[in-house]
């Protein structure tokens, strides 16, 4: 915008020195100016879409959006690599290598949250294919409904690799309060920001408790894919 906003102070100035000019030449010193307010006008308009579609290009970037379609539903979660640069960037390796399809949410604590990322429906864990990420969980951001962070080890604070749970109420506990390994916290990096119905009729189906998991879905909750959106 600056620079439009000289190209337009030239232009002005230029306009006053043509009126001082002789009467004669008013009607084409009037011309002349209005071309070049004209051209500024134009320059300026495309100064601004430039600027628009490079806020967007800068949006999409920082905070794209990737859709998750399951056997309930589909819902959609807008990432915040702003806030957590590593862990968004972890977790769209896993969903572009396409590690999440065909993967199940394997606990559902009712009104609590669901954890998923990281079995298979005959509950067979799946190998992560990245080294643990550094805990961003000091981001600022909170354990609020609707919103993804990343399952980690409760002894190790950067130990978070393909799993991740999503918060189906305020988990104020979950959050960053320290720097111990109990009150380093759980790292938030997306939230839902269409279906969040979706995920409520998750986090409502039938539990069972088994030798391997508390709170597993008696019938597979299954991730058929999730995407970018943008």
């Amino acid at each position: 915008m600056r620079y439009s906003a000289e190209k337009l102070a030239i232009g002005l100035a230029l306009l006053a020195l043509f009126a001082s000019g002789c009467g004669s030449r008013g009607e084409a010193d009037k011309s002349n100016a209005a071309a070049i307010k004209g051209e500024d006008n134009s320059q300026a308009s495309s100064n601004a879409q430039a600027g628009a579609a490079g806020k967007a290009a800068e949006a999409d970037r920082l905070h794209p959006k990737v859709i998750f379609e399951t056997t309930k539903g589909n819902f959609i979660v807008q990432l915040d690599a702003e806030k957590a640069p590593a862990t968004v960037e972890n977790f769209l390796a896993y969903v572009d290598s396409r590690f999440y399809d065909g993967t199940v949410f394997h606990q559902v604590f009712k009104g609590q949250g669901i954890l998923g990322g990281g079995y298979t429906p005959e509950m067979t864990e799946k190998t992560p294919t990245r080294p643990p990420v550094r805990n961003e969980a000091h981001n600022g951001l909170k354990n609020l409904r609707g919103t993804i962070a990343m399952v980690r080890m409760s002894e190790r604070i950067d130990s978070a690799q393909s799993q991740f749970f999503f918060n189906l109420s305020d988990n104020a506990m979950l959050d960053h309060r320290d720097t111990t390994q109990e009150g380093y916290g759980y790292c938030v990096f997306g939230q839902v920001v269409s279906g969040i119905e979706v995920l409520d009729a998750i986090g409502s189906v039938p539990v069972e408790d088994t030798h391997q998991f508390d709170r597993k879905p008696v019938e597979p909750v299954i991730v058929k894919s999730v995407r970018r959106v943008r």
